[in-house]
């Protein structure tokens, strides 16, 4: 039995190194995960084993270091779960690389052709539907189109020095008519620019009157949009919020919004003009795609020319409940067995999964220092059972050579 379990040592020994050189060869590839051979002995009935035998090779899972890059559609992973990659056929595969490009129709996949697959954002404006079947992402380069305003905020500090204007009614032409103006920009449907001028007029002590004016309008008529009254310590008490109603230009539709003059005052800054802080408006005008980013959640943004941003999708995460039943499928990827069970799908951040770094790669989880130090031992063990070979052809030989 000498020579068989000698022999069953040597296999072993060669699978290991087999395994090590495997490991070192793929020190530099992205996302790969190092393997480690175990072994098993081998009985026959009696209390003299018969050898050696590989009881199985396990992958090491654990994080690999990340490393920036250039591409904006790099992603790496820390901690747990997979990126779902899918085929023409659907066929799903799984990887911790994390090297994205664009094919011509700006699918995202990955190197070897694979779809990277996700949640698609929907509705308007475009939300994540979790538990959706993920799909194939994609970053389109359609245009964003204009948005109206809904809503614009304006903070203003009216000064309780001043006097009812001399002049009435009020004329968008006669200073005199009004205390002082203020103007916002905001945007109709084809996102046409419209610069409402809103005038404050003081009708008696803490009261004012607020008219708007669409100076780009030229049919546009001086329109009252509402009153602001003010209690003795200046504090605003009136409703808030007034209804502006444009007309439509240039072939765009009509649009009202809501104005919030919310946290206004009125004080004697001891000066003749009022104050205003920044509006805030929101509607934009249309976009061009310029740039794409991905967050850490997976959510991927397109960033358009008109300083927009706008959800385009998010980034599938997939985990096991025995990652090492997964059947590797070259390539850097995996497929799902009986042994590791079905994919867990979800989003990074949530759960178990683990967390994405856009614009970076998981490098290779290979220890060189390890590896070249198993080799040595690997190295060892199979002259070892080799020289077990050399001592049992020595003793049979001395057996022959009995007279």
């Amino acid at each position: 039995m000498g020579f068989s379990q000698a022999i069953s040592g040597m296999n072993a020994a060669a699978q290991q190194l087999d395994v090590i050189g495997n490991n070192i060869a793929n020190s530099a590839t992205a996302g790969f995960k190092s393997a480690s051979i175990s072994f098993a002995d081998m009985y026959a009935g009696s209390k003299v084993g018969m050898g050696v035998k590989v009881a199985s090779v396990m992958q090491n899972f654990n994080d690999g270091t990340v490393t920036s890059t250039n591409n904006s559609l790099d992603v790496a992973i820390s901690g747990n779960g997979f990126f779902r990659l899918v085929d023409s056929s659907g066929q799903a595969y799984y990887t911790r690389n994390g090297q994205f490009q664009m094919d011509s129709e700006r699918n995202i996949i990955s190197a070897d052709g694979l779809y990277l697959s996700g949640y698609l954002a929907t509705g308007n404006p475009p939300t994540i539907q979790q538990g959706a079947t993920p799909q194939p992402l994609s970053i389109p380069q359609t245009m964003l189109n204009a948005s109206a305003t809904t809503k614009a905020a304006l903070q203003v500090n009216l000064n309780s020095n001043h006097s009812v204007p001399s002049k009435s009614p009020i004329n968008a032409s006669d200073a005199d008519t009004f205390n002082y103006s203020t103007t916002i920009t905001t945007y109709d449907s084809l996102g046409n620019p419209h610069n409402v001028q809103l005038f404050y007029v003081k009708t008696a002590d803490n009261q004012w009157d607020v008219h708007y004016l669409d100076s780009s309008d030229p049919d546009a008529e001086l329109t009252k949009a509402g009153v602001m009254a003010f209690d003795t310590s200046g504090k605003l008490i009136s409703e808030p919020e007034m209804s502006i109603n444009i007309n439509g230009i240039k072939g765009a539709a009509a649009n009202s919004f809501t104005l919030s003059l919310a946290n206004s005052s009125q004080q004697n800054l001891d000066k003749e003009a009022g104050s205003v802080k920044t509006p805030i408006v929101d509607g934009y005008v249309a976009g061009e795609l310029v740039g794409y980013s991905i967050n850490d959640d997976g959510s991927i943004y397109g960033i358009y020319s008109n300083q927009q941003t706008m959800l385009l999708g998010q980034i599938a995460m997939a985990d096991f409940a025995n990652i090492n039943g997964l059947e590797s499928a070259g390539n850097n990827n995996w497929r799902s067995t009986n042994q590791s069970g079905d994919a867990v799908i979800g989003i990074a951040g949530s759960g178990t999964f683990g967390s994405l770094t856009s614009g970076a790669i998981e490098n290779s989880n290979v220890d060189m220092s390890q590896e070249l130090v198993n080799m040595i031992v690997a190295q060892r063990n199979y002259q070892s059972n080799s020289q077990t070979i050399k001592t049992q052809d020595q003793i049979l030989n001395t057996l022959v050579n009995l007279r």
